[in-house]
């Protein structure tokens, strides 16, 4: 059965053609009718795999073993709504579609209660299929619940965000979780050259010129949704110009050459969701970079977040963090210029506000790095925790409020400012807790100077006075 012979059903239950006219988006023309057209998620195909299952029941039976509710997770373009498609259609289920972004509980509950009565009646099974379903609220993931669980309707869902993140847990523990890989400069490759090719695409009417290819490739960064869109506009633009005399015979089809591709799109989307799963790896590979030392690829995905619009104030506050973590007492510095950074694009607002940022950034991760005041206050938490806390010392207790003394709140507390080098060699941690340390400084920059001072330091504290004291 070909994909575009089935009739499926909108949003409101009117039912239209799968088969799309010559005026439908090339990508949509192209979308494939079988599973052997779909490239690039053979991990997904291999013969018994639930979603070949759930796409060729083989009888009755195989469809029961199926999967009654399956989520798709992917990147954009890389085929969840043709897996949608293709489990209706190639099973005769009746096909329901909704958008997460227009949809609402009243119309989940009616194509629901539309499902149980075909059902009851005899009649069809229907698959819904429920696009962006990050978008759904939990109240509209909860009103799934009792389909998926009683299989009135087979229900694909697709995702482009971490479906740990964004769908309900009781949702997600019903569902079979599928994850779609990015395609690969080779798929997007072939999928081109069969849009050129194919009567349900350009049907030969242009020649793609090599290096066009290869630019239309890497522009598409693994989307064949994108790939497949600029094609159509730089073949669009080329055929545009052919004379009114006449379209070109077969063997003389009109070439879409590299300047084509670059007039059809200005420069390649920003592969880049800020409200989506891709937010918040460019922001792990960010603070990575800066963390580990590599300015060039912290300044490149800094870039990334500006291009796809997130919000500086927000970059300016993961700034600050990464100062205080990975930067820490090896250059204290880097807080001062992060927090001014922080100020400075409240300030002045963007686009100048990217060199604020690229400031920061630089200083950042060029940066000595040292996490050890970091891990100072997490042991130290640690302890606290895990009831490692003791009693005050009694020399150091409040004594400033009345009757303090005679209960021997501050008794022996030796005034540091008092002593030869400003440290006054007395007990300050609880018993439990003395001799534990907490910060060790490394030896990278200015915490090489800390380390030294506080070598001295504790040797005075613990009554082994040093020879060159305290500077």
């Amino acid at each position: 059965m070909d994909l575009f012979d089935t009739a499926i059903t909108g949003q409101h239950g009117t039912p239209v053609t799968t088969r799309p006219g010559p005026g439908a988006p090339l990508a949509v023309r192209m979308r494939p009718s079988a599973l052997d057209e779909v490239t690039g998620q053979s991990h997904l195909l291999v013969p018994g795999s639930p979603l070949r299952r759930l796409v060729e029941p083989a009888d009755e039976s195989a469809r029961r073993a199926a999967p009654g509710s399956v989520i798709l997770w992917g990147p954009p373009g890389v085929g969840k709504t043709t897996l949608a498609y293709l489990v209706a259609t190639s099973s005769g289920r009746r096909f329901v579609e909704l958008s997460a972004v227009t949809a609402g509980v009243k119309d989940v509950r009616q194509v629901i209660e539309d499902a149980r009565r075909r059902l009851a009646t005899g009649g069809e099974e229907t698959v819904l299929f429920i696009d962006e379903v990050h978008r759904f609220s939990k109240t509209q993931q909860d009103a799934l619940l009792p389909s998926v669980e009683n299989r009135w309707v087979t229900l694909v869902a697709a995702t482009t965000e971490n479906p740990s993140f964004s769908v309900n847990s009781p949702l997600l523990s019903r569902s079979l979780l599928l994850t779609l890989k990015p395609l690969g400069a080779e798929d997007v490759r072939a999928l081109v050259r069969r849009a050129v090719t194919d009567e349900r695409g350009l049907g030969g009417a242009v020649v793609l010129a090599d290096d066009a290819e290869d630019q239309l490739v890497r522009m598409a960064g693994g989307d064949a949704r994108k790939a497949l869109t600029v094609l159509e506009a730089a073949a669009g633009a080329v055929l545009s110009d052919v004379p009114d005399d006449g379209a070109p015979d077969p063997g003389a089809a009109v070439t879409v050459d590299l300047a084509a591709v670059e007039r059809a799109v200005d420069v390649a989307a920003v592969r880049y969701d800020r409200d989506g799963d891709q937010h918040y790896d460019v922001v792990s590979a960010f603070i990575k970079s800066i963390r580990g030392s590599d300015v060039d690829a912290a300044l490149h995905y800094l870039a990334r977040m500006i291009a796809a619009g997130e919000d500086p104030r927000f970059i300016a506050r993961r700034l600050v963090i990464s100062a205080a973590e990975d930067v820490g007492m090896a250059d204290p510095s880097a807080l001062q210029t992060a927090v001014a950074a922080a100020q400075a694009v409240q300030l002045i607002g963007m686009p100048e506000g990217r060199i604020v940022l690229a400031e920061a950034v630089v200083h950042l991760a060029s940066a000595p790095k040292s996490n050890r005041a970091y891990a100072g206050i997490g042991a130290a938490l640690e302890d606290v925790r895990a009831g490692r806390v003791g009693v005050v010392p009694a020399h150091l207790r409040d004594a400033h409020y009345a009757g303090a003394e005679t209960i021997g709140h501050g008794k022996g507390y030796v005034y540091s400012h008092d002593q030869p080098h400003g440290v006054a060699a007395q007990q300050y941690l609880p018993d439990e807790l003395v001799g534990r340390r907490y910060y060790e400084p490394t030896d990278r920059g200015y915490e090489r100077q800390i380390a030294e001072r506080l070598e001295r330091v504790r040797a005075l504290l613990s009554g082994e006075q040093g020879e060159q004291g305290v500077r």
